[in-house]
């Protein structure tokens, strides 16, 4: 989980400066469009409607590789102290709780994660305090307490956004799924949610994660992330449960080969059923996901080849199967078992 922090300024419609740790940057766009001029160059990002996916692509020079050009070289960039001095961190008169808010949200814009949180401890019985206090132990490993911390933001739901409106804050939290695809996750019930299953995840927990993810599920019974985190949680907790496996296969009813978070969510639903010993299915399955390989990374398209492997040897398709597993070790000879299957 990475952790992106900034102040948004509104500049007009569809126009925003970003102020992050890494620098400024302008976004021009409608909502789940947008294209950014910043340090790091320019980047289209297109973002599927009530999903929280997003996809980045650095968009580079014309022929003979990349070229900065006016935009980029321009671009503003705000160090840390002209940050702290834009009026955003002023010194108010405030509560105890919200100053201390206020004050670990400029310590995470300085880095200073383990001082932040220490404000942010103190803060935890207003939602936003108890949101970014959670997602930051958990960035930390502190997973009892991200579970504790996110709990209460959970609890305090209808109130989260309340302070970081009030301050101007925009605080969005990146939980990866692939390498090419994250999910983003901004301070509401969804982002706590999915929050809280990775903490309890790590803990294997897994009734509380479940518990979360049905919960989101309610909530929005179309949303492909929650499929997919319901699906891998599932066959991680219940190995060998043929129920569960039914489960997986419903839960990916439907679904096409659209984005990569599809094709991993197809992947599960291939292993549900070669674990229900429908062996042509899982096949079928596997192959289609494996037709389109655009924006896949490189870790899920060799799952979803090692998995086929596996079914190709147990449809007594041995001669494929021995030409896939020579392929995969030529590309990754230490990737799972492959060596030892080819007697190496």
């Amino acid at each position: 989980m990475s952790f992106r922090f900034w102040r948004r300024i509104k500049i007009a419609p569809g126009v925003t400066l970003n102020l992050s740790k890494s620098g400024g940057s302008l976004s021009f766009g409608p909502r789940g469009a947008k294209f950014t001029v910043g340090s790091r160059g320019k980047r289209a990002t297109m973002g599927i409607p009530g999903t929280g996916l997003f996809y980045t692509t650095p968009i580079t020079g014309g022929k003979g590789g990349k070229r900065r050009s006016a935009s980029s070289a321009t671009a503003p960039t705000v160090s840390p102290k002209d940050r702290l001095t834009l009026g955003f961190f002023k010194r108010l008169i405030t509560p105890d709780d919200e100053e201390a808010l206020v004050d670990g949200c400029r310590e995470l814009v300085l880095g200073d994660e383990n001082k932040a949180l220490g404000y942010l401890k103190k803060a935890t019985h207003l939602a936003d305090g108890a949101y970014l206090a959670g997602f930051l132990s958990l960035k930390q490993a502190q997973l009892q307490k991200a579970a504790d911390y996110l709990s209460l933001a959970a609890e305090n739901h209808r109130r989260l956004g309340r302070y970081f409106d009030k301050y101007g804050i925009s605080a969005t939290m990146i939980l990866p799924i692939t390498d090419e695809v994250s999910a983003h996750v901004g301070p509401d019930l969804r982002g706590v949610l999915l929050g809280l299953v990775e903490a309890y995840q790590g803990q294997k927990h897994w009734a509380d994660a479940t518990a979360c993810l049905e919960r989101l599920r309610r909530l929005d019974p179309d949303d492909v992330v929650v499929k997919l985190s319901l699906a891998e949680l599932l066959l991680e907790a219940s190995r060998g449960d043929r129920s569960v496996y039914r489960k997986v296969v419903r839960l990916a009813e439907g679904i096409e080969n659209e984005t990569p978070v599809h094709t991993a969510l197809l992947f599960y639903k291939a292993k549900a059923l070669y674990g229900l010993g429908l062996l042509d299915a899982a096949r079928d399955t596997l192959t289609g996901a494996l037709r389109r390989k655009k924006g896949r990374s490189g870790e899920l398209l060799r799952a979803l080849r090692y998995e086929r492997i596996l079914v190709y040897e147990d449809l007594g398709q041995h001669r494929r199967a021995r030409s896939e597993l020579e392929k995969l070790y030529a590309e990754t000879p230490d990737y799972e078992d492959v060596a030892a299957r080819l007697g190496l």
